[in-house]
């Protein structure tokens, strides 16, 4: 049977996956000859409508039922929006990955954990290296973020060259790597380029996302201010800032400590790439106690107040070696993601109650974005000029924004892309042909479950409703051998709980009695009437449904 979605050889499309319509979970691809390219395999974090759920991620069905026919995969950069699935999803899709050697190195100990680095092929793509794959031919173009070599990538077939920026900004002194190519942009402008797929983040934000040089010129007064420990947030991949507080640190006479595994293995990565090597020995959390308060900088994982992070367990005083207390300062080199305002809020309280001070971003210049703001876009899309302006990387309303920026940046066409939107970008005009499925992935524990499956809508409206648990032990004829033992799981507690189960119980009692013969001898029957019992009675009562489950045993 043949496939409708194949790329014929005259035709190039663009399928977004992940990262349309949503910030994080990146997973874009583009068709041509019958052949799939895939750009980015990213993750994003639970959040309250996933109870037990800390990481998401695409679906990728759609690939991997053409696994065969996807050429390879093409990460920008080491970012966990960008790389994150891969170590998950990679057995699915069985095909080479391409990163360049600093996105390499982190890659790398992530398929070491799972136990895939034997099996998973990274070819190296130098920085502004260029490579064919399969029928696309890929060059690299060095731009700035927050990270170590992000890249644009730049996909040519027969019908031109489509430009994926991937995470960007244009900053003049990124202070880490080098600063963005401007000079192969124009070139690629100036050759043609049929679409440029960009990032969408801070389309609403006017001016410039601003230059690390000016937060590392800030965090030099705030932290000079500072007499006690201090502690900062920041992401783990933002090495960029990790190097700058640990310029800040030295230059007040403060040893730099790392408190959280995933900024060890970052720093493990970068200097193995010759980055980070010239800076001072760093602390470790086992000898923090070992130095004076006034003598230590903290660099803290958990600025979003991840539930199991450094700085959530610092601040609720769970840490085995770290502390801080009153008069100590924790600063926010960070922004806040959408979705993380609540765990943020009660960090931010767990702190304030050990007397900590907090700064952010609303009381000093502790962060720039690593996203461009309308200036840079409007530069970016004079520079490349592109026939075609497909924003990504952006929710639905940031989306709809940049076309209509756009738009005003003269690009000719412009179209608003979600995930599972099928988009030809060639021949003809740029047009959605079809939609497929796309939707997202829960790891679940070692399990890779549907965002929403089942179990975890069930879940769900446990965690809202409250359970309560019913257990019947009846004869053949139905008759109940013992009253009912009724349990209430996320409801009432202590007396009350306990004279409401027996409450309970007397309506099952009541409800069975009432049953029919003819229903007696059938468990679901039974159950069922028991079920509703017990639900009406709470509802009635307390104006509440909960998930009502009763267990039959018929002896």
């Amino acid at each position: 049977m043949s496939d409708p979605f194949k790329p014929g050889p005259d035709e190039l499309l663009f399928l977004p996956l992940g990262g349309s319509g949503e910030i994080g979970m990146n997973l874009n691809l583009y068709g041509h000859d019958g052949k799939w390219l895939m750009l980015d395999l990213g993750i994003s974090f639970g959040d309250d409508s996933t109870p037990g759920i800390d990481v998401v991620m695409p679906n990728p069905q759609f690939i991997t039922e053409r696994a065969s026919d996807l050429v390879g995969i093409v990460l920008t950069h080491a970012h966990e929006d960008h790389i994150g699935a891969v170590p998950y999803l990679w057995s699915r899709l069985r095909c080479p990955l391409y990163a360049t050697p600093f996105t390499a190195s982190v890659l790398r100990r992530k398929l070491i954990e799972v136990g895939l680095e034997k099996q998973a092929p990274i070819t190296i793509i130098p920085m502004s290296g260029s490579r064919d794959i399969g029928p696309f031919n890929v060059e690299l173009i060095t731009l700035t973020h927050s990270i170590p070599e992000p890249n644009a990538v730049v996909i040519r077939t027969k019908h031109g060259a489509v430009l994926h920026t991937g995470d960007w900004k244009l900053d003049p002194e990124p202070l880490l790597g080098e600063p963005t190519d401007v000079a192969a942009l124009r070139r690629l402008g100036d050759g043609g380029v049929l679409a440029m797929v960009c990032d969408s983040t801070n389309v609403f934000v006017d001016g410039t996302s601003g230059s690390e040089a000016d937060v590392r010129a800030s965090l030099m007064e705030v932290v000079g201010e500072l007499k006690n420990r201090v502690a900062v947030g920041c992401f783990a991949s933002n090495l960029a800032r990790v190097e700058t507080i640990a310029r800040v640190a030295e230059a007040h006479g403060r040893h730099c400590a790392l408190i959280g595994r995933s900024l060890w293995r970052m720093l493990e990565s970068a200097q193995e790439n010759g980055y980070l090597t010239d800076l001072p020995r760093f602390v470790t959390e086992h000898d923090i106690g070992y130095f004076p308060r006034e003598n230590i900088l903290m660099i803290c994982t958990g600025s979003q107040g991840e539930p199991r992070s450094a700085l959530t367990r610092i601040a609720r005083g769970e840490h085995p070696q770290v502390s801080l207390e009153a008069g100590d300062a924790a600063i926010f080199s960070s922004r806040v993601i959408p979705g993380n305002e609540n765990s943020i809020n009660r960090l931010h309280n767990d702190l304030t109650r050990r007397g900590v001070e907090i700064i952010t971003d609303r009381d000093e210049d502790v962060h720039v974005s690593g996203h461009p703001a309308r200036d840079e876009l409007a530069e970016m899309y004079h520079m490349v000029r592109p026939r075609i302006a497909l924003p990504v990387h952006g929710e639905l309303r940031h989306i709809k924004e940049h076309v209509d920026f756009a738009r005003q940046c003269q690009v000719p066409e412009a179209l608003a892309p979600e995930n599972g939107t099928l988009i030809r970008l060639a021949p003809g005009p740029a047009e959605i042909i079809a939609r497929v499925q796309a939707g997202r992935l829960a790891l679940d524990g070692k399990a890779l479950v549907p965002v929403d499956s089942e179990a975890i809508r069930h879940r769900h409206r446990m965690s809202y409703n409250g359970v309560i648990m019913g257990s019947l032990v009846v004869d053949r004829s139905g008759k109940l051998l013992a009253p009912p033992q009724v349990s209430l799981d996320g409801l009432l507690d202590g007396d009350e709980a306990i004279a409401t189960s027996g409450k309970i119980a007397q309506a099952i009692e009541s409800a069975l009695g009432e049953l029919a013969h003819t229903k007696r001898g059938d468990d679901g029957e039974v159950g069922e009437a028991a079920r509703l019992a017990a639900r009406r009675w709470f509802q009635k009562n307390y104006d509440k449904k909960p998930i009502t489950k009763i267990h039959v045993i018929r002896v």
